[in-house]
């Protein structure tokens, strides 16, 4: 899943913990997830990091503090993934055309690599086209949710989308509803 919009409030770049939100049910679908035994995964950009907006080490510990909220609800994440690339913005090493950037599928393979998932069988949730991209070039379904950017670009930029969503859920939970669903018994 994708982490700003999806996951947590979408409050542009995240340079404090303490800005950090999850959106209701947030915990919940990751809870869901954990106890129907689906990776729950983040795949993130970050180009805060190479645009100066922040450091790694403020990144780390914005997961951190991800990790600590979802652990008060009961729930966990099995890996975080994150682009801290700017293929026009920063300096060197994060200024960089990479393939771990999204659209780009890079993260989501070294995902399936590290934690031996099926890429046929998973599914990106997010809150923009460029995750149905993502999804799409990694060989796995899209989903779109309708909190962060979601509503604005599903309402008004559809029309415009590469890549059409397997699914449009109002927010992770439903997406998370969704993919249990169908999966095959």
């Amino acid at each position: 899943m994708d982490r700003d919009g999806t996951l947590t409030v979408e409050v542009g770049y995240v340079n404090h913990p303490r800005r950090l939100r999850l959106l209701p049910r947030a915990a919940q679908a990751v809870r869901r997830l954990n106890e129907a035994g689906i990776a729950a995964v983040v795949v993130t950009n970050q180009a805060g990091i190479a645009r100066g907006y922040f450091s790694e080490e403020v990144l780390q510990a914005v997961h951190a503090a991800l990790v600590a909220q979802l652990k008060d609800e009961g729930a966990h994440l099995d890996g975080i993934y994150v682009c801290t690339h700017h293929p026009t913005e920063g300096a060197p090493p994060y200024r960089l055309d990479c393939d771990c950037r999204k659209p780009r599928p890079g993260l989501i393979h070294r995902a399936a690599a590290d934690l031996g998932l099926a890429l046929r069988r998973s599914v990106l949730v997010g809150d923009k086209a460029s995750d149905l991209l993502a999804a799409r070039a990694a060989g796995a379904a899209g989903v779109l949710v309708l909190t962060g950017y979601g509503l604005g670009e599903w309402e008004y930029r559809r029309a415009t989308f590469a890549v059409e969503p397997d699914h449009v859920a109002e927010d992770l939970l439903d997406a998370v509803d969704w993919v249990i669903r169908r999966r095959p018994a």
